[in-house]
């Protein structure tokens, strides 16, 4: 690739405390839409994001020549020194020094700009830091901008296993079955309540805000939910029957990561409360009780669901025999789709379930009228693996 077609990003976050650095950065060729936006940047001026050259000390700018954006308003000179001293050199010098170590061909640095967005905090005080944490940021960022970082399948494989530091919680994903569910089909708050801070914590467990309690509280009931358990996976039990798109809109608003859509419903209102479940980001579960054939309804949809649960009604649980000969025959159909089954599940069976596929172990009373909920749970997770770390922070890689 010449010059004139060069168009990299880069980007990259070191450091701690108020001095952190965070650093955006494109590269590209004088004549292409990097260099224009170069020009732009240092003749278009805004107050408190004055663009300026980077340079290694007074009178020598770095090559290839570089512009630093604040991304921060710099209100006073105290914070301007910030910028006009460390941060400038340090970017400055990460620049020069990435010529010398030939991650940037020494042959290009007269035919090419980089454009660099600099974070510093206002409230940042110790200029060394200031100085390293951004040289270093700098540093890593045009390096991965070279090797085109990261590749779609880090990024493919990342998205739902790494949480953003500053968000203070984490957005759950159902990527490493199997799962324990715990319905909450009991419809006083204060007895699920108790039953939920009693849960181990696992990141194998979801809550499930059942149909009952969510009839008696409302949807909101799952924001009280979270209070007690932050982090973890809910699925809203609205069993939807019509008007899906609004139900959805409602569940996901009411933070839950998953509502459930009746079988039964018709097939335009699955595919809006599917459709929908994918515009908020949240998932999609059909719920086949008393469906006939779960596959046929499968079948007459024009997306999937991601996942489908398997039934067995509470007042039927003594006449009704288990069907999780259908878990096979819809991952074999459907791929991607994830298997609940429920109705009856106990620490006796869940091991056959899961045997004949199931990824989601949905139970309630066995658990949530256990005397001791942690034990009753403990019994279910431990035929599950390992744990896992979803909660994961990683500045690098």
């Amino acid at each position: 690739m010449g010059s004139t077609d060069l168009y990299l990003i880069g980007e990259a976050l070191i450091g701690e405390g108020d001095e952190l650095a965070h650093v955006d950065l494109m590269i590209g060729g004088k004549e292409g839409p990097v260099g224009m936006a170069f020009a732009n940047g240092l003749v278009n001026l805004s107050k408190g994001h004055t663009p300026l050259l980077s340079v290694i000390r007074p009178n020598l700018p770095t090559k290839p020549s570089t512009l630093i954006v604040p991304k921060v308003t710099i209100q006073d000179m105290e914070d301007a020194n910030k910028i006009f001293g460390p941060a400038q050199t340090a970017v400055a010098k990460a620049v020069a020094d990435s010529v010398e170590e030939g991650v940037i061909p020494r042959d290009m640095v007269e035919k090419i700009v980089v454009v660099v967005s600099v974070f510093v905090h206002p409230a940042a005080k110790d200029y060394e830091k200031i100085y390293r944490y951004n040289y270093g940021a700098t540093k890593l960022a045009i390096q991965r901008a070279f090797e085109s970082f990261p590749d779609v399948d880090t990024v493919l494989y990342e998205k739902d296993r790494s949480t953003h530091p500053i968000m203070g919680f984490r957005v759950t994903k159902l990527w490493d079955p199997p799962y324990l569910q715990v319905a909450l089909d009991l419809t006083d708050i204060d007895k699920v309540l108790s039953v939920v801070s009693q849960l181990p914590d696992s990141d194998h467990l979801i809550l499930e805000a059942g149909t009952p309690l969510i009839k008696r509280y409302g949807i909101d009931v799952v924001g009280r939910l979270r209070e007690n358990k932050p982090g973890i996976f809910i699925v809203a039990d609205l069993k939807t029957l019509d008007t899906g798109n609004l139900e959805v809109r409602m569940t996901a608003d009411a933070s839950a990561d998953a509502v459930v859509i009746s079988g039964l419903a018709p097939v335009s209102t699955i595919e809006k409360s599917i459709k929908e479940a994918k515009k908020t980001g949240i998932y999609s579960a059909i719920d086949m009780l008393n469906v006939k054939d779960p596959i046929f309804v499968l079948k007459s949809l024009s997306m999937n669901p991601d996942v489908v649960e398997i039934h067995r009604a509470i007042d039927n649980e003594s006449s009704e025999k288990e069907r999780w000969d259908l878990i096979e025959k819809i991952k074999k159909e459907f791929s991607g789709i994830l298997v609940g089954v429920a109705g009856g599940i106990r620490p006796e069976n869940c091991q056959e379930a899961l045997e004949s596929g199931a990824d989601i172990l949905i139970a309630g009373r066995a658990i949530t009228a256990a005397k001791d909920v942690e034990g009753a749970a403990r019994k279910f997770l431990k035929v599950f693996k390992g744990e896992i770390d979803q909660f994961r922070i990683k500045t690098d890689f």
